[in-house]
């Protein structure tokens, strides 16, 4: 099939066909006698498959390491490694994420909390203060 066919079929830009190709993530395409791309029916399966691992935070080196140049033939303990580790990276995220928001989430607090009566420079100083900054008292306005 061609370029354009297997845009439809896959949903994504012939640019992004092109972009898999150029990175080798796209293999088994041949050429016409008039220069075209001609791609197998399988090209839709990986499309499909390189689309969703990039939903779920695999870049294209870790996908191009692990999708095999035929897709008849993955490497069963090589998949399930990356995959593993992919869950494992995905975990990690998480947590930096969890301690990211909880700390966002304590400083709103801290903001919040200002005295009704505090200028808003005190208050910025209050807060520096309290997180460990070191802050220098600027003038005071009011916020």
């Amino acid at each position: 099939m061609k370029i354009g066919e297997l845009a439809k079929r896959s949903g994504l830009a012939t640019s992004t066909i092109r972009f898999y190709e150029s990175k080798g993530l796209l293999n088994a395409v041949g050429r016409q006698t008039n220069g075209y791309r001609e791609y197998p029916l399988e090209a839709v399966a990986v499309l499909s498959i390189i689309a969703n691992a990039q939903q779920t935070g695999f870049t294209l080196d870790e996908i191009k390491q692990i999708l095999p140049q035929d897709i008849a033939h993955w490497q069963h303990d090589e998949l399930l490694l990356a995959l593993r580790k992919k869950i494992n990276d995905i975990e990690t995220m998480e947590v930096r994420l969890a301690q990211s928001k909880a700390h966002l989430q304590s400083l709103i607090q801290l903001i919040d909390a200002k005295p009704a009566d505090m200028a808003c420079a005190d208050n910025a100083v209050r807060v520096l203060d309290s997180m460990g900054i070191a802050s220098r008292k600027k003038g005071s306005s009011r916020g």
